[in-house]
């Protein structure tokens, strides 16, 4: 038989916002690394068609970073809506079985 328990677990904000956070740091990361990827097999294939040295700098400057600056920023805004929104419904329904 379960003992049932009578104490509603509050949904917290600084979890939800945490989580947010967390997200968008590990989408930025990634998307830096595929993006830094992609620019350094560019630029090479680039340089050995025209016969140049190859500058990586503008692989990680102009590229990479940039991308990765929009992705995270999209990704934290996202993330922080549905967050948000996961927070609120949780926390009506937490005061919806306070109630019953």
């Amino acid at each position: 038989m379960a003992i049932s328990s009578n104490r509603v677990k509050q949904p917290r904000l600084a979890l939800a916002i945490a989580r947010a956070l967390l997200v968008a740091f590990l989408a930025t990361l990634l998307s830096f690394a595929i993006s830094l990827l992609l620019a350094i097999v560019g630029i090479t294939i680039y340089a050995r068609v025209h016969g140049a040295a190859p500058d990586m700098t503008f692989a990680y400057r102009h590229i990479a970073a940039p991308i990765a600056t929009i992705v995270g920023a999209i990704v934290l805004v996202l993330s922080a809506a549905l967050e948000i929104r996961h927070y609120r419904h949780s926390k009506a329904l937490a005061s919806i079985e306070k109630v019953s």
